[in-house]
């Protein structure tokens, strides 16, 4: 789904996101008179984001283009402690230093008459100053320098690609989005950062002309931290099986070629009977199980009830965390959090408040060892650093604790995707993600999926369609009891995740190998009539 373009930026010419931003040395002089602003008004720390986001979205549906959007917003936000408090401001196209020095008084002022209401003060952990550094996304060949009708012929080309394989209809979209971020603050850092991410994405519909049903097979590729690079897949990258797959790039023509006839397919595969099964989950959708029952729970804010929109609260309460020995899942499992794996959403060097990014491990063998956690929230959890999952989706947004690329790690053993598949006699094999829902403390929760096969004496049997799982998220992680080793290893993730009041999106990876889950509830969820 598109979002509110409103809230992103002008809408501008293509030529225009190619326009240079401003120079560093602009930067420094913009963000000093921020930070100097703010010290001579009382603040005690303050942080300064300069940022120009650029965003292009070509969206078709069969033999036309739908829209081309293009949009570019600059501006600097302001975020200061002053008597202990926080406060915030920003400002629109800043043109000066007297611009930045007002938006730091302002943010000054806002935090002292916050101060009034305050609890406690903040607790802000120590964080050295990094002076000038530099980091950009490894990209190949950036998207915005590509000519618009090449992107527009790519998707209508997969768009006739469907329509000649059985599709009865097909939309196709091409998101991209490029971050150029500057970061000064007190602690002594000036960080600029390029961030690149791309999502090609498309949804093909067949249709039963007498009974009127249809099926739907959105496409099985993964938003990622690249460019354009991402849509020239090398062959030797392939994960072969029922759907071939991309461990470093995306054939989104050889997908939809894919997901035309297996949508063809769904019309006359048999409805799921409801019971216990050994399911065979594919990393392109395990992705969202993961962001559901892992990513989201151990987010601090939300532990601590200081967050609860979009996804509610937790049960993995800090009581857990502190007993050492809270079991999460089976002790294969390990979950880890990462800032810096290359090609993933949420890679960068630093976050927004000027923290060295890095990885480090929220479940150990089965047991929950930690959580996503900032700078102002780590003393709760007795850590003196934060873990660098600080984040906002734009230079006029407050930054605030964000779900870091949350990952399973892969088996230790050699394990192959058919290995896996041999040793079961009654499963169901699950590719792609699809519809969801999971309570308000992110325990209890179903998901379904995109494609469905039936596994019967360790052989695929046949497709099956209606199907959805349940469980909770302790039972369901400790049924997990293989695992398939890091060359089955692939990313997918969430380009549009949703958190914070006012509301805000972030771009989070999760990774996995193909992973077995015993005796798993699933139900029927055919409609009825």
């Amino acid at each position: 789904m598109l979002p509110n373009l409103s809230a992103w930026g002008r809408p501008v010419a293509p030529e225009a996101l190619l326009e240079p931003g401003i120079d560093v040395a602009v930067k420094k002089r913009l963000a000093d008179a921020a930070l100097n602003a703010a010290k001579s008004k009382g603040a005690s720390y303050a942080d300064v984001r300069i940022g120009r986001y650029l965003r292009q979205f070509v969206i078709t549906r069969e033999d036309k283009v739908q829209n081309i959007v293009n949009t570019e917003s600059f501006g600097v936000g302001v975020r200061v402690i002053a008597d202990g408090c926080w406060g915030f401001a920003a400002v629109v196209d800043a043109k000066n230093e007297n611009d930045t020095a007002k938006a730091a008084e302002n943010a000054v002022a806002i935090a002292k008459a916050n101060a009034k209401l305050m609890k406690e003060p903040v607790k802000l952990a120590p964080q050295k100053g990094f002076g000038e550094v530099s980091w950009q996304t490894p990209i190949k060949k950036n998207a915005f320098e590509v000519p618009i009708k090449e992107k527009a012929d790519l998707l209508l080309g997969v768009n006739a690609a469907a329509m000649k394989n059985g599709a009865n209809y097909v939309n196709s979209v091409l998101f991209m989005v490029n971050e150029q971020k500057y970061f000064a603050s007190t602690d002594g850092s000036y960080i600029d950062q390029d961030v690149h991410r791309i999502w090609p994405t498309f949804t093909v519909t067949a249709i039963d002309p007498k009974s009127g049903k249809f099926e739907t097979r959105d496409s099985l590729s993964a938003p990622v931290g690249m460019s354009y690079e991402y849509l020239q897949a090398n062959p030797s990258d392939k994960v072969t099986g029922i759907t071939t797959r991309y461990n470093k790039g995306y054939d989104m023509l050889e997908d939809v070629v894919a997901a035309a006839k297996q949508a063809k397919q769904k019309l006359t595969a048999k409805s799921v009977e409801a019971g216990k099964y050994d399911l065979i989950l594919d990393p392109s959708h395990l992705w969202l199980t993961i962001h559901e029952s892992v990513g989201h729970p151990l987010e601090l804010d939300r532990v601590l009830g200081y967050e609860a929109n979009f996804a509610g609260t937790s049960f993995a309460t800090l009581d857990k965390w502190q007993s050492k020995n809270f079991n999460y899942g089976s002790n294969i499992v390990n979950l880890f959090a990462d800032k810096t794996q290359v090609g993933s959403l949420g890679a960068v060097g630093w976050d927004d408040e000027g923290v060295k990014t890095k990885k480090w491990d929220l479940v150990k063998d089965g047991t929950l060892v930690n959580y996503q956690a900032i700078r102002d929230q780590v003393h709760i959890i007795g850590e003196d650093e934060s873990q660098g999952c600080c984040y906002a989706d734009n230079w006029g947004s407050v930054q605030f604790q964000r779900m870091a690329n949350v990952s399973l790690a892969a088996g230790k053993q050699p394990l192959s995707v058919d290995q896996l598949i041999k040793d079961v006699k009654k499963g169901i094999y699950i590719i792609g993600d699809g519809s969801f829902s999971i309570d308000q403390q992110r325990y209890n929760f179903q998901f379904g999926g995109q494609l469905f096969y039936e596994i019967k004496d360790g052989k695929i049997a046949g497709m099956l369609k209606d199907v959805a799982y349940q469980s909770n998220t302790q039972e369901f992680w400790n049924s997990c009891t293989q695992i398939c080793d890091d060359r089955d290893y692939r990313l997918g993730g969430s380009f549009f995740d949703g958190k914070g009041q006012p509301g805000q999106v972030s771009a989070v990876s999760h990774g996995s190998s193909t992973a077995r889950f015993n005796g798993v509830n699933v139900i029927n969820t055919a409609r009825k009539i």
